[in-house]
């Protein structure tokens, strides 16, 4: 775990949200297990299995000791979440972490809820995606399929789209997405159904054409969405959704599937969208193997000639 430590010993006061060590890569032998977030004012300590006491103790006091340094005065807010057996367990480790609270990112606000579950509302991994998005949604309708908490919509009308299409299953996310549009001065423009994405194509479709596209799924979802199974039906609707000239950002985050995944999908089931590009992922996600990382691939609608 020395890494880790190292990390925490040398991390600066971070203003953005943003993920400070990511063992998952692989490139920290020995802390595979370990990751630890900012949200700024709160410290998110991940350990994909389960943490001893001692653990717990040592990685507190670190977090202490290089508070103390950067930010004196100001208490520690920090958590713990362990995942294990297909479940997780969250820890305050210290001082106070709020039900909810608004975290910043390139001047975009944005409300996480960190000890809800697995999901804090805002995936960390994906910022170059939305940077991507804010840059090139100027004048595009866009539809935002999978939109949880509609990160990705504030992107697209913060970067002047037209009018963004947010649909996710769940109305509590989406209800968070509207909050997340309203933090940033957003009382315009955005759609959100709260719709099962495979029994409204014909809503979807009808909204149309977009200029861009947005598909990021999970990756296992059971009795909603398989990647292995279930992403072919996406792509395959990309040639009616999408005007000529449009693009597609198709996003996976499954370490087990290659990026050839998305490439052969296209295609079989696109071929008249042609790929890209693939969005490189922040620098702190470096992974030993890009196809376990976060996957991120435009594609665009030839235009017309």
């Amino acid at each position: 775990m020395q890494a880790l430590f190292d990390a925490i010993a040398t991390m600066a006061m971070p203003t953005d949200a943003q993920r400070v060590f990511h063992g998952r890569g692989g490139l920290h032998p020995g802390c595979e297990a370990w990751a630890l977030d900012a949200f700024p004012p709160v410290w998110v300590l991940t350990k994909f299995g389960e943490a001893t006491a001692e653990e717990q103790a040592a990685l507190t006091a670190a977090l202490q000791a290089r508070q103390a340094q950067i930010a004196p005065g100001e208490p520690l807010n920090a958590l713990l979440q362990t995942r294990f057996d297909g479940r997780s367990e969250t820890t305050v480790l210290a001082g106070s972490v709020p039900e909810s609270h608004v975290v910043t990112e390139d001047g975009a606000r944005y409300r996480v809820h960190l000890q809800r579950g697995q999901n804090h509302g805002l995936f960390l991994d994906m910022a170059e995606g939305r940077r991507w998005v804010r840059a090139h949604a100027q004048g595009h309708k866009v539809l935002n399929l999978f939109a949880y908490t509609c990160a990705f919509s504030v992107a697209a009308l913060q970067g002047g789209a037209k009018e963004v299409v947010n649909l996710d299953m769940a109305q509590g996310a989406l209800t968070t997405g509207q909050q997340n549009h309203q933090l940033n001065g957003i009382n315009s423009g955005a759609k959100f159904l709260a719709h099962d994405l495979f029994s409204s194509w014909g809503k979807v479709t009808r909204l149309g054409p977009y200029g861009l596209v947005i598909m990021d799924p999970p990756s296992f979802q059971r009795g909603s969405f398989v990647a292995h199974k279930d992403y072919a039906r996406l792509v395959r609707r990309l040639p009616d959704l999408l005007r000529p000239g449009g693009h597609a950002l198709l996003c996976l985050n499954a370490p087990e599937i290659p990026e050839s995944f998305l490439r052969d999908l296209l295609a079989a089931e696109a071929p008249e969208l042609e790929p890209a590009q693939r969005l490189p992922n922040p620098a702190v996600f470096a992974d030993v193997s890009s196809d376990r990382a976060l996957k991120v691939l435009v594609a665009r609608m030839p235009p017309l000639p």
